[in-house]
């Protein structure tokens, strides 16, 4: 039985008020009407997330929270009371208890926080903590250069942005690596450029070398069938308004115009590029 996450569990009994899953030593579960699929018999089983409702029971729902335990997310501050922050957490009438204890700053209503799920070994209830550092994995991220991750991007810093790789690891994508808006909270796909020797990642969000260039010939080519065959962007054209119109460094611009011209697919003049005929 995992609290704060999903479980297949059994339809035991029809109530009034909804049907009851065999949670084993955890006794009937209730799974209240609205929640309930439409058709569902007793011997169904259902995947169900476990949460504590406000009398400290356990209760399933067929909702779909933002996050479980055990994840890092970026989650809207709902309210805040003598004690603490409540998150906007996905659940109808159930918001995420963040305690001030557990805040770097005071949260504020309609701002939104990188925090870790986790269940309080005290209080056993499902609780968030900003102070994300202390929930990193501390071991080398086992990872491989040009391997593709899922990032949370976590903070702005001098050198770039501090990113969470796979839910576990912290890294870094560097200011001359970024060719996109980035803002905290993205979830954007990565790639590891290294590992370094402190075990921390350094991310690109570009593959590497030849594959980063033939996908954004794919791309290009794109742009010209959307644009009557035309783009008025080449070699003359500043690298700061290649980055905003199609989020790449001007080389991989180039790199792809080069591909698309051996293939025969384009002609380049002085105004820019076109579809061949």
């Amino acid at each position: 039985m995992k609290l704060g996450d999903f479980n297949t569990l059994k339809v035991v009994k029809r109530v009034d008020f909804g049907i009851y899953l065999d949670g084993g030593q955890e006794g009937e579960i209730l799974l209240p009407t609205r929640f309930v699929p439409q058709g569902t018999q007793i011997g169904d089983d259902l995947d169900v997330f476990l949460y504590l409702d406000q009398e400290e029971r356990l209760i399933a729902t067929t909702e779909k929270p933002l996050a479980c335990v055990g994840d890092f997310a970026y989650l809207e501050c709902a309210w805040v009371n003598k004690y603490g922050a409540f998150l906007k957490w996905g659940l109808m009438g159930k918001d995420l208890f963040c305690p001030f204890r557990e805040q770097k700053q005071r949260m504020q209503v309609g701002r939104s926080y990188i925090v870790y799920i986790h269940i309080d070994s005290q209080s056993y209830r499902i609780v968030a903590t900003a102070k994300v550092e202390r929930y990193l994995n501390p071991d080398p991220a086992p990872f491989n250069a040009g391997q593709e991750v899922s990032l949370l991007v976590w903070q702005k810093t001098d050198l770039g942005f501090k990113v969470i790789a796979d839910n576990q690891y912290p890294g870094l994508i560097y200011d001359n690596q970024i060719y996109q808006h980035v803002h905290t909270g993205d979830r954007l796909r990565g790639y590891v450029n290294q590992v370094r020797g402190d075990g921390k990642l350094d991310l690109s969000l570009q593959p590497a070398g030849r594959q980063h260039t033939e996908d954004f010939a794919e791309t290009l080519l794109a742009y010209l069938h959307d644009h009557a065959g035309l783009c008025p962007y080449g070699d003359h054209s500043d690298a700061e308004e290649i980055k905003s119109v199609f989020s790449v460094s001007k080389k991989t611009f180039k790199r792809a115009v080069g591909d698309l011209y051996r293939r025969h697919l384009i002609t380049i003049d002085d105004s820019g590029i076109s579809l061949a005929q």
